[in-house]
């Protein structure tokens, strides 16, 4: 007998495919009969379910793709990763751009481990600040020029009494001061609060004009002002006002609480100060004080580090500061100042490490607007103890899609963020005219040279 014949004889014992049938196959007839319509619906059910999801791979086309991949030979399985890679979105070609020219910097900035010089993050930051015009560069003048004719255009406010050309003058220094591989849309916004600060009053651009000759390349908000360390000046400032003694206004503290969760401090004198590493500065890092623009004291000094020009990442380390400066607009306005113009320049992500036991610290990042990444056992060994860390991180999405804006209301109100956003749709509408005026020259002078 033949395997077909005995499969025959098999099912041939089977009784008839009716309803009772099956019951009856399956030794099931006994049950009550409440249980038999649920065992009927169930697997009515499921040959719905089964039917349906076979309908829709036939009509969304499942079966011709399935076919098609089979003769085109590719994989129908799991996805191959090399193959998933390159799909990858590609960054902007004015990043790559921008990357390119930043790691060259680090081939060319000379900056030795004694502090002699400053280093290539140092200098990218700084404002740019000739003391002529024989210093300047063809693009420094370029944009100045184009800058100043722009604000007498348009100006930020009402010009001063005397001097007609103070505001123009101000806001072309600071629009030209940014570099010109600084976003458009910052130059706009950093140069107009420049302007509107120095054109107050006779008395604010007098003072705003001497900080320009004398410290030019510091970075300037309505509050404080970011200056290049200097070893001897701020350690002796810094000193003072982290020592843990009553200075000032401030009573005696703890020094722990400024230098307890860092690597070192506190500190027995300003010269130790001076040659620890909060002014010995890596090659990779970069360091300002924080001076108070109204008493011109020193509020504290701010570290970036760990500068990656090649993935565009860097490290904002948390700014040393005394504890009743902790959480001020002062301090919100220096970290905003550095991430401002680190994505102005490119970068897409800024992050903060903080050890998990300093509760003082995380208040920082979340009102900078930064996302909490995740955390990493045993990161660190700091006074020969351990340390977690939390990783606290920003990109340039997040900067552009909301945090700066929070920000910006935050330092300096609805009003100038009204206006910072009417400016930008200004400023972009007349870039968008002088480029078409510029390509319809173009275009004429084509015509003159065929003709």
């Amino acid at each position: 007998m033949s395997d077909l014949d005995k499969l025959t004889s098999a099912l041939s014992i089977l009784p008839a495919l009716t309803p009772t049938g099956l019951l009856q196959a399956f030794g099931l007839t006994n049950l009550p009969t409440a249980q038999k319509y649920g065992i009927l619906c169930g697997i009515i059910t499921f040959t719905l379910t089964v039917g349906t999801v076979l309908t829709l791979l036939t009509l969304g086309g499942s079966w011709k793709r399935i076919e098609q991949q089979e003769s085109s030979g590719e994989v129908t399985s799991a996805p191959d990763s090399v193959v998933q890679r390159k799909k990858r979105a590609l960054i902007m070609e004015h990043l790559l751009d921008n990357r390119d020219w930043m790691m060259s910097r680090y081939n060319t900035t000379s900056y030795k481990q004694d502090g002699e010089g400053i280093t290539p993050l140092n200098e990218l930051l700084s404002t740019i600040a000739p003391r002529n015009e024989a210093e300047s560069n063809e693009a420094y003048q370029l944009n100045y020029k184009k800058a100043y004719r722009r604000c007498q255009d348009k100006p930020g406010g009402a010009i001063l009494g005397g001097l007609p050309e103070a505001r123009f003058e101000s806001y072309a220094r600071a629009y030209a001061g940014c570099g010109e591989r600084t976003a458009l849309h910052y130059r706009w916004s950093y140069a107009r609060m420049y302007e509107n600060l120095c054109g107050k009053s006779h008395e604010s651009e007098e003072r705003y004009k001497k900080l320009w000759k004398e410290r030019g390349g510091d970075l300037i908000g309505a509050l404080v002002r970011l200056e290049l360390l200097e070893g001897d000046r701020h350690a002796r400032e810094l000193y003072q006002i982290t020592s843990g003694e009553a200075c000032g206004a401030d009573k005696k503290y703890d020094a722990e609480e400024v230098w307890g969760f860092l690597e070192y401090g506190p500190f027995q004198s300003a010269k130790d100060l001076s040659s620890s590493s909060v002014f010995q500065l890596a090659n990779d890092q970069a360091g300002f004080a924080i001076v108070d623009m109204i008493t011109d004291k020193l509020l504290g000094v701010v570290h970036l580090s760990k500068d990656d020009p090649k993935n565009l990442n860097v490290t904002l380390d948390l700014p040393i500061v005394k504890p009743s400066s902790n959480d001020t607009l002062q301090v919100t306005e220096a970290c905003f100042l550095l991430l401002d113009r680190l994505f102005a320049y490119g970068y897409r992500r800024v992050q903060i490490t903080i050890d998990t036991q300093d509760v003082r610290a995380k208040r920082l990042p979340r009102s900078l607007g930064f996302t909490q990444e995740g955390q990493i056992p045993k990161h660190r060994i700091i006074k020969d103890a351990n340390r977690d860390s939390i990783i606290y991180g920003m990109l340039n999405s997040d900067w552009e899609g909301g945090a700066r804006a929070v920000l910006f209301k935050r330092l300096y109100g609805e009003a100038m963020f009204k206006a910072d956003k009417a400016n930008r749709s200004r400023e972009e509408k007349a870039e968008e005219e002088e480029r078409k005026l510029a390509e319809q020259k173009e275009v004429n002078e084509g015509k003159k040279k065929k003709a």
